[in-house]
């Protein structure tokens, strides 16, 4: 099983000079402990649900370019993309770079998107769910194509691209690992069956996660899709240090349905945290297969 660092929040410490070299500690500390992956949100505003949408927030891919150059193993990714907010043809382009820059460590999320208080706070077009959701569709469509030997025109409902060209390719073969997250069952586990290497629910409880696998299963079977090759990760949100007994045993309950990543987010200062999962989740993460 392996354990990812979901970075959510900047205002940890309080002072905005502080938050490059936190950053940077937390991910140098995180890949000698032996974590396997970091992302961050794509989120301009805090999620106001969680804390106050005037916190510190980073822009995301700026913020994973600066990790590649910080870190040297973990996987990059956003946790995820909303589809709104790029264009698709330059998100590709956006993933390539960080790719590249890594050395062959990022990786796409992808999502509909949904915080509308940002989206009307700096423009981005409100749309419904459905044409989120088809333009979604849209978006894996170009980015796979953008990352073959396609570099023909992509004319789609939404968009239109003249030519996909992305040069350079991205050095992970055949493509940064597409990742859509959500537990929606019509769309999102749809989507996951018919397009994604690898999806995310939330790990919200075991059985809830054993019935969304049991729904991308059945969308698997009717896309003639693999269900074994999607790979299942899970984002866990309550504290893993309040009960690490707990956590870990829902961990090993995730590992019997076949998921091989949890994420995990920090609820403290985020070094403070990651020293705390390196010492007490980490070395009792490898006995669980």
């Amino acid at each position: 099983m392996k354990l990812g660092l979901h970075y959510w929040n900047f205002s940890r410490p309080a002072d905005p000079a502080a938050i490059a070299p936190t950053l940077t500690r937390t991910a140098q500390l995180a890949e000698e402990a032996g974590f396997s992956s970091m992302t961050v949100m794509d989120h301009f505003f805090q999620m106001d649900h969680v804390a106050r949408a005037d916190e510190p927030m980073l822009e995301c891919y700026t913020t994973l370019g600066y990790l590649a150059g910080q870190t040297k193993r973990l996987t990059l990714g956003v946790l995820v993309t909303g589809v709104m907010y790029r264009y698709p043809g330059l998100l590709a382009k956006t993933v390539t770079t960080v790719d590249v820059l890594s050395g062959g460590r990022a990786r796409l999320g992808l999502g509909a998107s949904w915080y509308e208080r940002e989206k009307r706070g700096l423009g981005v077009p409100v749309v419904p769910v459905r044409e989120r959701f088809e333009r979604l569709e849209e978006a894996i469509q170009i980015c796979r194509q953008m990352w073959s030997d396609d570099n023909g025109p992509f004319h789609g409902r939404y968009y239109q691209l003249a030519e996909t060209l992305c040069v350079p390719a991205p050095l992970t073969r055949p493509h940064p690992p597409i990742l859509i997250g959500g537990g929606g069952e019509k769309r999102t586990l749809r989507l996951v069956a018919r397009y994604a290497d690898a999806c995310n629910l939330f790990g919200s409880s075991p059985d809830e996660v054993a019935h969304k696998l049991d729904v991308l299963r059945k969308h698997c079977a009717a896309e003639g899709r693999d269900y074994d090759s999607v790979v299942k990760t899970v984002l866990v949100t309550r504290p893993v240090l309040v009960d690490v007994d707990a956590f870990l045993a829902d961990v090993a309950a995730y590992a019997r349905l076949g998921v091989t990543e949890v994420m995990t987010m920090p609820d403290r200062h985020p070094v403070e945290w990651v020293q705390q999962i390196g010492d007490q989740v980490l070395p009792r993460l490898a006995a669980i297969g």
